[in-house]
């Protein structure tokens, strides 16, 4: 829920209220129900308010305890909030809303830092200490709330997005080669913290950042994933962990069920939405709202998967929802899309979750959704490919990588082109800093922490909150992660992936949304681009911003724009598509 900003004024000086004000007027989409902007010397905060907890009007944001010296921005949602709350109370802190904002609040005054330990939940937040002068940055285990920043001439801004740091002013909007690197080499991940703008970074996900008055900070990371297995671990059947899972999994959509208004499911007819909903149903919700969205073919590829997720929404009689969107409709609608972007992203369901989600921010504000699964579950074509590799990075590369760094140096201009592969080298550092042995592991760890991070959760972020819509990812419980991280892999790879939870499965959703093919957001328009949409990509980077910018050889384009339905990547996305969509979306924040 929300949109969170601010400015932190280095040593003296006074905060610009009106750039706060910028910030916030720029979330309007993520927190339509009310604005607050509140500033103290050299500390100012904004924050854009959807009403999901507490409607009234003591869940205001900018949060302020004067007697305790705190002020409080936040963006997400606590799921245990009420738990710890009366915990709270037990050691004689008075609350006077029934917010999870406020226990927020109140857990930092009691236990500091060490609060976000306790949270189950989704967050990010800004604490003003007002004796001390300190602020204190904070983002949830994977990420799932954003947080930029940027720093320059003695002060700091943050916002829950890129764009709302833009309109703040005062950013250098210079584009960051290692940054470029990963988005046209890893499919568009770029990790923590860059961004694809020199003067933008990101909070990494379950960290506390602390600012001193002068400007010093110090990065504390609460949580770490850990892929260890205890002798018990190896030694459980199969079944044993088929009932843990499940159980772990309803918990965390039992958690996610708390709200002060109705909570729907984005149903995409696979295994991990249609668990979802079965398991919501086993809870009694009654009327659940189901949505599901599909496009027109082309190229002869089938644009929707509406016989899965109605197979679903009739055995658990929802109130479903399905949504087709026309060629026409499609294209209309790609540029508010990019807009939304925080990050340029290629995945084509991109447009699918923007589109999905104005519907259903038409009937709800809550939905849960089946992000995570297969990072966490091991449902992805590359986990078998490294069982027994000798070389786990270049095995994950060959199978996941959209470029060798010899095609990196034919699409890429010489001024932007890195000398060495990035790319590579941050996931060599990655695995060999993990906290896993097997190689599986070390990329089912790679994947949860930072590809779920800067794809597919920042992706359903951005679409969903572009609509005043909040997503919550139940398959990204840390306590069912971590539960997740003791299974050996031989479990998870089974039936073709993702086997110990399709046995789960198995006992709450019928069999045939389990054993089909796996699918993927299906918009073949943007895998096969032809006609209109040729048109339209061949203008973004043949126009004066794209020349002028010069980010990719004439002849790499040349070679696109004459055969795009050629050349798709590993991960069956168009090259034309990536490197249009990049131009695309500098273009429309004004790069």
């Amino acid at each position: 829920m929300c949109g969170i900003c601010g400015e932190v004024v280095f040593n003296s000086g006074m905060a610009s209220s009106s750039r706060v004000d910028a910030m916030a007027q720029a979330m309007a989409a993520r927190g339509p129900d009310a604005m607050g902007v509140t500033m103290r010397g050299r500390v100012a905060f904004g924050h854009r308010r959807l009403k999901i907890i507490d409607l009234s009007d003591r869940g205001t944001q900018p949060m302020t305890d004067v007697e305790a010296g705190l002020s409080l921005v936040f963006n997400g949602c606590i799921y245990n909030y009420q738990e710890v709350r009366a915990e709270l109370i037990q050691k004689g802190h008075r609350f006077f809303s029934t917010s999870d904002t406020e226990v927020i609040l109140r857990g930092w005054a009691e236990w500091g830092r060490d609060c976000f330990s306790r949270f189950h939940g989704m967050f990010a937040v800004a604490i003003h200490e007002h004796d001390s002068g300190r602020v204190h940055l904070a983002r949830d285990r994977f990420g799932i709330k954003p947080l930029y920043f940027s720093e320059a001439n003695g002060k700091l801004a943050f916002a829950s997005s890129l764009p709302a740091l833009l309109a703040g002013g005062g950013i250098d909007r210079d584009i960051d080669p290692v940054a470029l690197h990963h988005y046209m080499s890893w499919h568009a991940v770029v990790p923590a913290p860059r961004t694809i703008l020199k003067g933008v970074r990101k909070l990494a996900a379950a960290t506390v950042r602390t600012i001193e008055v002068d400007g010093r900070h110090s990065d504390h990371v609460y949580w770490a994933p850990t892929f260890e297995k205890a002798a018990e671990d190896m030694a459980r059947s199969a079944d044993d962990w088929r009932d843990m899972v499940l159980d772990g999994l309803r918990t965390a959509v039992r958690r996610r069920m708390v709200a002060d208004v109705p909570v729907g499911v984005l149903l995409s007819g696979g295994v991990d939405s249609s668990l979802i909903v079965g398991l919501l149903a086993e809870e009694g919700q009654k009327d659940l709202a189901t949505f599901s969205i599909g496009f027109e073919e082309a190229h002869g590829e089938k644009g929707d998967e509406f016989q899965y997720s109605d197979l679903i929404a009739e055995h658990y009689g929802t109130n479903h929802h399905k949504i087709f969107i026309p060629h026409f409709e499609l294209q209309e609608n790609l540029p508010g899309a990019i807009r939304a972007m925080s990050e340029p992203m290629v995945s084509y369901d991109n447009i699918g979750f923007y589109l999905l989600s104005r519907e259903v921010s038409k009937h709800i504000k809550v939905v849960q959704s089946g992000q995570g699964a297969d990072e966490v579950f091991a449902g992805y074509h590359w986990y078998p490919e490294l069982v027994g590799s000798n070389q786990p990075s270049l095995d994950y590369r060959a199978a996941f990588f959209d470029r060798t760094q010899a095609q990196m140096a034919e699409a890429i201009s010489p001024d932007y082109l890195c000398e060495r592969d990035e790319s590579l080298a941050f996931v060599e550092g990655h695995f060999a800093g993990a906290r896993a042995q097997d190689p599986v592991d070390k990329a089912l760890n790679l994947d949860t922490n930072v590809m779920l991070v800067d794809d597919p959760v920042k992706r359903v972020d951005n679409h969903s909150m572009a609509w005043g819509l909040e997503a919550r990812v139940p398959f990204l419980d840390h306590e069912l992660v971590e539960l997740a991280g003791r299974i050996p892999a031989q479990h998870k790879l089974a039936q073709g992936g993702k086997g110990v939870l399709k046995e789960a499965a198995r006992l709450v959703v019928p069999s045939a949304v389990i054993d089909r093919p796996k699918g993927y957001f299906p918009v073949p328009a943007l895998k096969y681009i032809q006609g209109s949409y040729l048109d339209m990509v061949c203008d973004t980077l043949t126009n004066e911003a794209a020349r002028s910018r010069g980010l990719f050889n004439q002849a790499y384009l040349d070679k696109l724009f004459a055969d795009p339905t050629r050349y798709i990547t590993k991960l069956r996305g168009s090259e034309l598509w990536q490197v249009a969509l990049l131009e695309m979306w500098l273009q429309a924040q004004e790069v």
